[in-house]
């Protein structure tokens, strides 16, 4: 895969598959209804090349209020459903205001879709304050940061996640901000020893 930092952004030639197509339909009714949003988890590396399957993409969004997300609502109902709330009332008070996710679907078929949840702390927020834009085929999505990535995998610790971690760690090794991601690793109290997984 080609790609450069250009601008703090990383541009890139990437043929689309139809996962992406999915996620750049759902992030442009975000956009639209003016919510700030990014990408994190196991979509992140799948988009770089990483082979392997999801049923889902997690999106983390700032804390809106209700009014601007009754207008994502709105603009989603055309095309997408929701897998566990019926009405915009329940999906913002019993859902995202209480810290659990969201998942829309495009109607005719339940798999993939994207899991929406607000950022609820203070790597959610760095997260979403530093995420990265990535610009290919005249299209944009927002990604978290690769050391957030990195770090957060790692702390999942599962073998698909470890997988995730080195896949990004090794493709991004010139880009990634050592120093960061041992921040990270250390806020999130994962094990020095876990580097290991990344050789």
């Amino acid at each position: 895969m080609e790609f450069e930092y250009k601008d703090g952004k990383l541009v890139i030639k990437k043929e689309l598959l139809n996962l992406d197509q999915f996620v750049l339909s759902f992030v442009k009714l975000l956009e639209a209804a003016n919510i700030k949003y990014v990408i994190v988890s196991g979509y992140v590396g799948i988009f770089f090349g990483r082979s392997r399957n999801t049923e889902d993409i997690d999106i983390l969004i700032e804390r809106c209020g209700k009014e601007t997300f009754t207008n994502f609502w709105n603009l989603t109902i055309n095309k997408f459903g929701c897998m566990n709330a019926t009405n915009v009332d329940s999906a913002y008070k019993n859902y995202l205001s209480e810290n659990s996710a969201l998942r829309f679907h495009e109607k005719d078929k339940f798999i993939p879709n994207a899991e929406l949840k607000f950022i609820k702390n203070e790597i959610d927020k760095f997260t979403l304050d530093h995420r990265l834009e990535i610009l290919f085929n005249s299209n944009r999505l927002f990604f978290s940061p690769f050391e957030i990535q990195v770090a957060y995998k790692l702390y999942m610790g599962s073998e698909k996640d470890i997988e995730d971690a080195r896949f990004v760690y090794k493709l991004f090794y010139d880009k990634i901000n050592k120093r960061l991601l041992n921040e990270l690793l250390v806020m999130l109290k994962v094990p020095k020893n876990m580097l290991f997984y990344l050789e």
